[in-house]
C-alpha cells in the first residue's frame, strides 16, 4: 500500500498533465486552429488571434467558454472566428456578465433573461446603450475612488461593449454583405474610380455611381480605421517590430495612394467570405496561402504564436492549481489514516504540479524574453513557484506532510489570486517603462518576490498550527516544536531576501531617479516586512514569544506582505500603483479580517485548545 498507491497516485497525476498537451479536437471543418495560430499585434504586443480570444471572453464575462443557443460550448477561437468574419451570428450569445440590479435595470434586462442569471447578449444590450454611454460619461468626470457601485459597473460595461465593437471592426466591415467582392471591386477598378472622384471635386464630367463607391468604400476603411483595435497588417518589408503593423481599415485607405491593396486585407476578406459561404477547403487553402506568404519573414514570430497557442490550451497553471487540491487534502488525511502512503502520494503529486508551474513559467520567460516577475500576475504565479519551493525543501528534511499542506494550501491560493488577476486582460503585456530593465527584473524584483513568498510560508505554516491546534488533537509537542524550528528558520530566510530586494530596489531608484529612497508606497511595504520580520527575530531571541507567539506574529506577516504585495496599490499614488481590480479591496480587507481573526484563536489560553502543545518556555531554534 505504501508503495502501489503514490506511484499509481503519480503515474494518473502525470497522465492528467499529459492529456492538457494534446491539441484541441477541431469542432467543424474549418482549420480554426490554424487561423487561431495567425499572429497580430494588440497593445504593443504580438500575440496568436487565439490569445486575443481568450483574453476577451475572460474580460467580457470572467469565463472562456461561451454557449449557443443549441446549448454547444464554442471554443473561444470560434467564437473569435465568428465575431470578425460574420458578427451577426455572434450577437445573439450571451457573453456579457451583468449582475448590478441598477445596471440590469437601465439596460431593461432581468435576471431571467440572462445565461446563469447574468450573462447577455450584444442584441439585447445594443437598444440601451446610449443611455449606458450617457452613465459613462457621468461616471468619467467622478474619480474612481469616489464613484458608486453603478457607475463602477457601467464604466465596465460600457469597456467590454466598446472592445467587443473595436475587435468586431478589425479585419472586415461587419456590415458589408459581400466584403471581398467589395475589395476586389475596388482592386479592378481602382483607377477609373479614382480619377471619377476627382472629376467630381473639379466639377467635370464623371461617372457618379464610380465615385459614389469609392466615397462609400473610403467611409468603410475609415471607419474601421477608427473603431479598429487589432494591427493585423504585417509590414511588407519585413520589419517584425510591432509598431510597424497597421491596421486593416489603415492600410485599406492608403490603398488610394499605393494604387494596391494589401494582400493582408484581401486575406481577411477571403477568410470572411469563405467563412460566411460555408467553404472549409477555401477558408483552409487560403490560411495555408497567408501562413506561407509570412514564413519567410516572421518565422520567430509565428513559431512564438504556435507554442503560446498550445500554452494557452495546457493551461499549465490551472493543471497545478488542481493538483494542489489534491495535494493539500491528502496530506490532511495523512495525518489521520495512512501516514506513509498518503503523505508520499502528496509529495509526489505536489512535485509534479511543481513542475507543471515551472514549464508554465518557463514559457512565459521565452515569449517575454523576460525574467518571470513583470507584473501582479506573474508575481502571484512566481510567489506560489517560490514557496512551493521552499515547501519542497521542508518536506524533504521534516517527513510530516506539513510542507505538502503548506505548499497545496499556498499554491491554490496564489493561482487563485492569479486566475482573478487574469481578467483584466492579457497577462503578458507591454512592460511599463517604470520597470523596463531585465537586470533590475532578475535581481530586486526577483529576490523581493521570493521575499515575499518566504514571509507567505512562515505565515501558512503557523495557520496550520493555530487551526491544527485549536481545532483538532493533531498537533502533538514533537510537531509543535517541528513547526516552531520550520517558521523559525523560515523567517530567517525571508528576512534575508526581503532586506537584499529592498536594499536592490533602492540602488535602482537612485540609477532611475537620482535618489535611493522617495517614501513611496510599495517602498514602504517593502520595508514594513524587513521590520516585522526583524521584530519576530528579536521577541523570539529575547523570549518574548513561546512557540504560540511565534505563531500568531507570523501570521501577522501574512498581514503585512499581503498588505505590500496589493494594498499600497490601493493608495492611487506612487510609481508601483497600477493593475489592481476593484474587487481588490473587499478580498484583501477579508484576507487580513481572516487573519486577525486566526491570531485571535492564537491568543486563547492552550487549556482552551484541544491540542496537547507545549505550555513550557523553549530556546530559539539556532540555539537547540
Amino acid at each position: 500500500m505504501s508503495r502501489i498507491l503514490p506511484i499509481l497516485l503519480l503515474v494518473l497525476g502525470a497522465v492528467y498533465l499529459g492529456s492538457t498537451l494534446r491539441a484541441p479536437r477541431q469542432p467543424t471543418e474549418f482549420d480554426l486552429g490554424s487561423f487561431g495560430r495567425l499572429p497580430v499585434v494588440k497593445n504593443g504586443r504580438i500575440k496568436p488571434l487565439d490569445t486575443v480570444a481568450r483574453t476577451t471572453l475572460l474580460q467580457l464575462q470572467g469565463r472562456q467558454r461561451v454557449a449557443t443557443d443549441e446549448g454547444r460550448a464554442l471554443q473561444p477561437v470560434e467564437w473569435l472566428a465568428r465575431l470578425v468574419l460574420d458578427p451577426a451570428t455572434v450577437d445573439p450569445l450571451k457573453t456579457f456578465e451583468i449582475t448590478h440590479p441598477e445596471l440590469l435595470a437601465l439596460m431593461h434586462v432581468t435576471a431571467e433573461d440572462g445565461d446563469g442569471g447574468k450573462r447577455y447578449s450584444f442584441r439585447q444590450l445594443e437598444p440601451r446603450v446610449p443611455d449606458l454611454e450617457r452613465q459613462f460619461q457621468l461616471a468619467a468626470n467622478v474619480e474612481a475612488k469616489q464613484r458608486t457601485p453603478f457607475q463602477h459597473a457601467a464604466v465596465q460595461l460600457y469597456g467590454n461593449i466598446t472592445l467587443y465593437q473595436q475587435i468586431k471592426y478589425s479585419l472586415a466591415d461587419p456590415e458589408a454583405a459581400d466584403w471581398l467582392g467589395a475589395l476586389t471591386g475596388l482592386q479592378q477598378n481602382l483607377h477609373t474610380d479614382v480619377a471619377a472622384v476627382r472629376a467630381q471635386v473639379n466639377n467635370q464630367p464623371h461617372d457618379e455611381a464610380a465615385a459614389r463607391r469609392v466615397i462609400d468604400l473610403t467611409r468603410r476603411f475609415q471607419i474601421m480605421d477608427d473603431f479598429g483595435i487589432l494591427l493585423a497588417i504585417p509590414p511588407p518589408d519585413g520589419d517584425v517590430a510591432k509598431f510597424s503593423w497597421k491596421k486593416t481599415g489603415g492600410s485599406l485607405l492608403e490603398t488610394f495612394d499605393t494604387g494596391a491593396i494589401n494582400p493582408a486585407a484581401l486575406t481577411w476578406a477571403g477568410l470572411a467570405h469563405a467563412w460566411r459561404a460555408q467553404q472549409p477547403a477555401q477558408f483552409n487553402e487560403i490560411l495555408r496561402l497567408y501562413r506561407q506568404a509570412l514564413e519567410p519573414r516572421y518565422a520567430t514570430e509565428l513559431r512564438k504564436s504556435d507554442i503560446e497557442t498550445r500554452f494557452n490550451a495546457a493551461a499549465p497553471f490551472y493543471s497545478a492549481t488542481v493538483l494542489y487540491v489534491a495535494v493539500f487534502l491528502l496530506a490532511i488525511v495523512s495525518w489521520l489514516r495512512w501516514p506513509r502512503a498518503l503523505g508520499r502520494s502528496a509529495f509526489y503529486l505536489m512535485l509534479l504540479a511543481f513542475l507543471a508551474s515551472t514549464a508554465g513559467i518557463a514559457i512565459r520567460m521565452w515569449l517575454e524574453g523576460r525574467p518571470p516577475v513583470t507584473n501582479l500576475y506573474s508575481s502571484a504565479v512566481f510567489i506560489g513557484w517560490a514557496s512551493v519551493l521552499l515547501c519542497i525543501a521542508l518536506e524533504w528534511f521534516y517527513r510530516t506532510a506539513i510542507g505538502t499542506a503548506a505548499a497545496g494550501l499556498i499554491g491554490f491560493a496564489t493561482h487563485i489570486i492569479a486566475h482573478y488577476l487574469s481578467l483584466g486582460g492579457d497577462t503578458l503585456e507591454m512592460m511599463r517603462a517604470v520597470l523596463d530593465s531585465n537586470f533590475w527584473l532578475a535581481t530586486h524584483v526577483i529576490v523581493i518576490t521570493v521575499g515575499y513568498a518566504a514571509t507567505f510560508v512562515a505565515g501558512a505554516l503557523a495557520v496550520l498550527y493555530v487551526v491544527l491546534g485549536f481545532f483538532t488533537r493533531l498537533l502533538t509537542p514533537q510537531l509543535a516544536k517541528n513547526l516552531t524550528g520550520m517558521v523559525y528558520g523560515i523567517v530567517c530566510f525571508a528576512t534575508l531576501f526581503s532586506m537584499v530586494g529592498t536594499i536592490l530596489g533602492g540602488i535602482w531608484a537612485d540609477q532611475s531617479w537620482g535618489r535611493f529612497w522617495g517614501w513611496d508606497p510599495k517602498e514602504n511595504g517593502a520595508l514594513m516586512i524587513v521590520l516585522w520580520n526583524a521584530v519576530i527575530l528579536h521577541a523570539r531571541w529575547g523570549g518574548l514569544v513561546k512557540q504560540r507567539g511565534l505563531m500568531n506574529l507570523a501570521i501577522g506577516g501574512n498581514i503585512i506582505t499581503g498588505w505590500s504585495w496589493f494594498g499600497t496599490n490601493l493608495l492611487g499614488v506612487g510609481l508601483h500603483s497600477y493593475g489592481f481590480t476593484e474587487k481588490g479591496a473587499i478580498i484583501l480587507g477579508l484576507f487580513m479580517l481572516s487573519q486577525l481573526a486566526l491570531i485571535a484563536l492564537g491568543l486563547f489560553p492552550p487549556e482552551n485548545w484541544r491540542s496537547p502543545v507545549a505550555t513550557t518556555r523553549s530556546r530559539p531554534a539556532s540555539s537547540s
